[in-house]
């Protein structure tokens, strides 16, 4: 690959922003990407910033829904816990505790799983 710019020398690399080819001498080192010199430095610093925040909040969001699976599991064994010690005075309404525990460990091992996607 040749330089886009000098389309006689050799490409050493290319810029993070339009990805086109780059001489030594139209490079421009913006933290540890190549970036084309004085055209879009700022805009590969901005892409990298935004890259840093997005894997900031992908572990942010990991935690919340870890944090979500706990109370829901914590909630979930109570209902059902409650549901089944009372099934033979409330009858029906026991039941009706089960089943929100039920779906409760649902929500926290689907809260759980969507955790895991976000390390």
């Amino acid at each position: 690959m040749n330089c886009f710019y000098h389309p006689d020398r050799p490409a050493v690399g290319s810029c993070k922003h339009c990805q086109r080819g780059l001489c030594t001498e139209c490079t421009a080192l913006v933290e540890d990407v190549l970036a084309c010199k004085d055209r879009h430095e700022g805009q590969a610093r901005a892409e990298l910033q935004l890259t840093a925040r997005s894997l900031f909040q992908s572990q942010r969001m990991g935690a919340a829904y870890l944090r979500n699976a706990i109370f829901y599991g914590l909630v979930g064994v109570l209902f059902a816990g409650f549901g089944w010690m009372q099934l033979r005075f409330l009858g029906l309404q026991a039941v009706f505790f089960i089943l929100i525990g039920a779906f409760l460990l649902y929500a926290a091992i689907a809260n759980y799983l969507e955790s895991r996607k976000h390390k």
